[in-house]
């Protein structure tokens, strides 16, 4: 069964606390250093393998290698020196590997608390048409993560539009900050039907599947029978 209305002002109290909390206000925590370094390492290997397919001198081999030297040494929980050699590898190569060092300058920059600098270099690979979607995907939701309180929620919607579709493979994330950006609006009808989305989509990690049935059903939306049972129970 639905879970009952809230009045209006303990509505705003469980989104900022449960949701704003849990997604924006902890992002350092949540996406930390750790995630940011596996989701950077992850497109680093894709990069290592598309320039040794691709292109086999020993340029790309030098760049993929240094890459892979930063991302040890930040591994190891070494700074010093790093942003410069990202940038320097970011100038002197492209495509993915170019690409991979500006997520790894981005994610230090979280660190650091220079968000500015983070965001921009974010936008600047969310931009690019030349790279492969995944990369652009990443930048663009980090990007809107980051920069979430700073810009209008309508530019949020439209910014996110095409990942926030059941099967895309951010869906959860860019679903959720989409609904936050539509309750900003007074759009909870809307709101509702995307959170009930989110619960429903098996791919999305459990916590979120089961925060957005919470979210829902304070909109008047049943989601209830998206969880397993064990959670219904």
């Amino acid at each position: 069964m639905a879970l009952p209305p809230q009045d209006s002002a303990s509505f705003e109290r469980e989104v900022d606390e449960n949701l704003r909390r849990d997604q924006l206000a902890d992002f350092g925590k949540k996406y930390g250093r750790w995630i940011a370094i596996a989701v950077v390492l992850f497109l680093a290997a894709a990069a290592a393998i598309i320039w040794y397919g691709e292109r086999r001198d020993s340029k790309a081999a030098e760049h993929s290698e240094e890459l892979a030297k930063i991302h040890t040494a930040l591994a190891n929980g070494e700074k010093d020196g790093l942003a410069d050699r990202l940038v320097t590898l970011a100038d002197e190569s492209d495509g993915a590997t170019s690409a991979a060092a500006m997520l790894t300058e981005a994610a230090i920059a979280v660190e650091g608390g220079d968000r500015d600098r983070a965001v921009e270099l974010y936008k600047t690979l969310a931009a690019d048409d030349d790279l492969p979607a995944p990369y652009r995907d990443v930048a663009l939701l980090r990007q809107t993560m980051l920069d979430f309180d700073r810009v209008e929620p309508a530019e949020v919607i439209a910014r996110l539009q095409p990942l926030a579709k059941p099967g895309e493979p951010f869906f959860g994330t860019a679903g959720e900050l989409t609904a936050i950006a539509m309750l900003k609006l007074d759009r909870k009808a809307d709101a509702g039907k995307l959170f009930a989305s989110i619960a429903e989509d098996e791919t999305v990690p459990a916590t979120l599947r089961s925060r957005a049935v919470q979210i829902a059903g304070t909109l008047g939306v049943d989601a209830t029978a998206a969880l397993p049972q064990s959670q219904n129970q």
